[in-house]
């Protein structure tokens, strides 16, 4: 159809105040800074709540220190959330233009003045300054307990764990500040919630092997190095090149179990290494070795080529957050991270994660072991779970000793070991979640829902150190068997550094946070060439009530499902933005980009994506003839443009 058309003008497209997506609207409600209404600004937290209902063991001694990390909230939120929106709409002009870590804190982050409001307070209290970051949200600090609950109007006391073998510290009541001193959360306070390493690997008996007989290890039945491309990535080329890769890690591990790993299961090269070390912890191989092993081999399994693995340690979830977003020891930003620890609830992680996504980093999480929630629901204020992509757990089915794909079902180790899943009651369901059709899964279309998708979870092979009671050396290069979500997560981060190798070749920033891209394609004619959809299994327990049972589609044992492959890389990856055409552009280069644009109409139809649209940037005409054979929006943004004779 040869045709010519005039193009409405249009505001120039921008940050439109006042459309706050609800996936959004409640985490950043936790950044809002104190009003001046109230002598004390009150720091809500949910341990208060609990240590009420317990038996005060005795007082923390005065002259004992705590580490804490004071938060400031974040600034301009309605500008933040709607940049948030815009950077994963593909019909807006600022899809996938990503901030930098320095954009971030100019335009988000606290003001000088109030970290330095902040700085002062601390140093006033008696407390000593440990760590400053550059987006100015997070202060650590280092005081006695006398001075804490001097500072924050609390008493420190030791309480029985109502659900764990331990005694924990917290405060009596909530804390409070000053209402004029700009602060969100304290973490460090109480340590109800400690890092926990998901995983639950254990060498199998003598004489046992696990099921199914497919995978390569040598057991000759888990699966481990090239089974996992084989599985979900068959055919492709793809290694990961050129791909930083980061690991939240709470212990350290011995570099040569990797290396050993690397060699055993056949994958190419040896990919570098380098440690992050925080809160003064070293790498020191301890009990949870093990969990710092796994994660970084699945990585690499899925990723041979990966341009290196940054493992954080740490003893703070907060600290590590804030590192990954603003690196202060010269590492390279992770474009894809991966958490396989339970880490608590903390609002002061939450600005950190939006941050990650605001800089175009993927962050996945091992949505659990133990199967459903208690009776399908958690009540704890998790939002930093709407910027997670939370994994699920499968039990994978091979031919030929990890040679190719067969079949998925829920992974259910009964009684208690089944992929975690369920709603988040105190969490407003995100925007790509409501689109689901939640009427065949028992999901929740109020709430958020985990997890987001899945992958292998189970007769995972790896290598680590064991740790020997009697006084005897470490024995390193040691082999397990997994099962877990833990191994999940770092197969999903390697499988996302394959799309990201692929986006930069196109010359495309990464794909960022994943879940709106996910949702999207799972909603659409894509999904069964996509994803491998789980229909079989469930993640019942015995605390679960009789949820939930794997369904077609979505459902709250493996979310949509495992990756297909190519399809899904490729769906990924070609989910493309707007095109940009400016009729007086004269740049060498013409990509169709916002910086750089097409300078003729047919330039950006050649280019646009069916459905897509492309934004002409100046006012102008041109006398171009063309085809239009697809679908897609034509919108002037900065007034009216011609085109045609």
């Amino acid at each position: 159809m040869k045709t010519r058309f005039s193009v409405i003008p249009i505001a120039r497209p921008g940050l439109v105040s006042g459309c706050l997506p609800a996936a959004f609207t409640a985490s950043l409600l936790l950044l809002a800074a104190p009003g001046p209404a109230a002598e004390r600004h009150i720091l809500r937290t949910q341990v208060a709540e609990t240590v009420a209902h317990l038996r005060l063991l005795g007082r923390l001694p005065a002259t004992n220190r705590l580490q804490l990390a004071i938060g400031l909230p974040l600034r301009n939120r309605d500008t933040l959330t709607n940049l948030f929106q815009q950077l994963y709409d593909p019909r807006s002009t600022h899809f996938h233009r990503y901030l930098t870590p320095g954009q971030f804190a100019e335009q988000f982050g606290p003001t000088e003045e109030d970290y330095q409001k902040v700085i002062a307070f601390a140093r006033t209290s008696g407390f000593e300054i440990t760590g400053t970051y550059g987006n100015r949200a997070l202060l650590d600090v280092a005081g006695k307990v006398s001075d804490i609950e001097r500072a924050f109007q609390v008493t420190l006391g030791a309480y029985r764990h109502p659900t764990e073998n331990r005694q924990f510290f917290a405060p009596d009541i909530e804390p409070s500040v000053d209402a004029a001193l700009p602060v969100l959360y304290i973490s460090g306070m109480d340590n109800y919630v400690i890092p926990r390493p998901g995983s639950l690997h254990a060498r199998a008996p003598a004489g046992q092997t696990p099921h199914p007989m497919a995978g390569s290890a040598p057991d000759g039945a888990s699966y481990w190095g090239l089974d996992f491309r084989h599985a979900y990535v068959p055919g492709t080329s793809l290694t990961g090149a050129g791909q930083v890769l980061g690991v939240v890690e709470f212990d350290g591990y011995t570099p040569g179990d990797i290396q050993a790993y690397e060699s055993l299961s056949g994958l190419p090269g040896s990919v570098p290494l380098q440690n992050v070390l925080m809160d003064s912890v070293t790498n020191v191989p301890g009990p949870n070795n093990s969990e710092v092993a796994l994660d970084i081999e699945l990585a690499i399994a899925m990723a041979p080529g990966l341009l290196k693995v940054v493992v954080y340690e740490g003893a703070s979830d907060v600290d590590i957050m804030n590192e990954i977003a603003n690196p202060t020891q010269s590492e390279p930003l992770p474009n894809q991270i991966s958490c396989s620890w339970g880490i608590s609830g903390d609002p002061n992680i939450v600005p950190a994660l939006i941050q990650m996504a605001l800089q175009g980093q993927s962050f996945f999480y091992a949505s659990g072991d133990h199967g459903a929630y208690p009776n399908g629901t958690d009540n704890t204020t998790q939002q930093s779970m709407n910027y997670m992509t939370a994994v699920g757990g499968t039990h994978l089915t091979m031919q030929g000793k990890g040679v190719s794909y067969v079949s998925e079902t829920v992974w259910n180790n009964d009684p208690n070991d089944a992929s975690a899943g369920g709603v988040l009651t105190a969490v407003p369901i995100p925007d790509f979640q409501k689109p689901v059709d939640m009427s065949r899964n028992q999901g929740s279309t109020q709430h958020r829902n985990i997890p987001d998708v899945a992958i292998s979870a189970d007769n995972v092979y790896f290598v680590a150190t064991v740790l020997n009671t009697n006084g005897t050396p470490p024995v390193t290069g040691r082999p397990f068997d997994e099962q877990g979500t833990s191994g999940a997560a770092p197969l999903w981060a390697g499988f996302a550094a394959l799309v990201n190798e692929q986006a930069a070749a196109q010359g495309k920033p990464p794909v960022g946070f994943l879940n709106p891209a996910i949702y999207t394609i799972a909603e659409g004619a894509l999904y069964a060439s996509c994803f491998h959809d789980i229909t079989n299994g469930n993640n019942i327990t015995p605390t679960s009530g009789n949820l939930y049972s794997a369904a077609p589609g979505y459902d709250l044992c493996t979310g949509w499902g495992s990756p297909t492959g190519a399809t899904l890389i490729n769906a990924l990856v070609g989910l493309s933005g707007p095109v940009f055409v400016d009729f007086n552009y004269t740049g060498f280069i013409a990509d169709g980009s916002y910086d750089f644009p097409f300078s003729t109409l047919a330039g950006g139809i050649n280019a646009v994506s069916p459905g897509g649209t492309i934004f002409i940037k100046t006012a102008g005409s041109s006398s171009e003839t063309m085809t239009i054979s697809k679908p897609m929006t034509i919108t002037a943004s900065d007034g009216a443009a011609t085109i045609g004779h």
